[in-house]
């Protein structure tokens, strides 16, 4: 699966425009997160634990688009985007959204 974050693919023609593909997921923190959180809070630096909570989160946002565009029978998903929203306190929703299309 091609993804662009461009109306088009270089190189490529769109055939047809299936819709938009979409694909999110919900996260909460854990406590043990926001323990050791709090404590980085006061000394400095990157919360490494969060990182790695919100790069998975992208991945299987991306990943269910993809799922979803191939549904469609795309081949490709232009114009991608990530959006991120707070649902309640110390959850978020990662969204990821594009169109489908089919490229030859």
């Amino acid at each position: 699966m091609l993804l662009v974050n461009t109306p088009v693919v270089p190189n490529k023609t769109i055939i047809e425009t299936f819709g938009i593909a979409r694909g999110s997921t919900v996260r909460a923190r854990n406590v043990g997160q926001d323990i050791f959180a709090g404590l980085k809070n006061i000394i400095g630096g990157e919360i490494s634990e969060y990182t790695k909570l919100q790069a998975q989160s992208r991945e299987q946002a991306l990943q269910r688009m993809i799922e979803d565009a191939e549904k469609m029978g795309a081949n490709a998903i232009v114009n991608v985007r990530l959006t991120t929203s707070m649902v309640m306190q110390g959850c978020s929703e990662i969204l990821a959204y594009g169109t489908a299309v089919l490229v030859e």
